[in-house]
């Protein structure tokens, strides 16, 4: 049975040399929206890339911001900074997309190695 098209276009991550251009194709990065010198609006996704990945990867990054505690940690983070639901949403689903890269590329199992500096204890 023959695989499918689509399916081989999304699963080749040797087309990407880091996970930044995979953000980048996938429409994930930053845009800033400026009109001149004078009107400048809050930054977006540039939704330029693949927009069934981004779809995609909503629901998954919904999930992380509740069950998973270092996603859930930077999710609350970019809250207190100021961020929208939808920004930090954004940014979730980014750096779910650079933890599924890493993972593909080096064929090895995620290891959780975050640590919160507030919540270590100094010494």
């Amino acid at each position: 049975m023959a695989k499918s098209p689509k399916l081989c276009k999304y699963a080749d991550l040797s087309r990407f040399s880091n996970a930044r251009q995979l953000a980048a194709y996938c429409g994930l990065t930053p845009r800033d929206k400026q009109s001149g010198t004078s009107v400048k609006k809050r930054p977006c996704l540039s939704k330029v890339g693949n927009a069934r990945l981004r779809k995609a990867l909503f629901m998954p990054a919904v999930c992380a911001t509740r069950y998973n505690p270092e996603l859930k940690a930077f999710y609350e983070r970019l809250l207190k900074r100021g961020k929208s639901k939808m920004a930090a949403v954004g940014a979730v689903m980014r750096k779910l997309l650079h933890i599924v890269y890493g993972v593909l590329k080096h064929r090895s199992p995620f290891e959780r190695t975050f640590e919160n500096s507030a919540e270590s204890p100094a010494g």
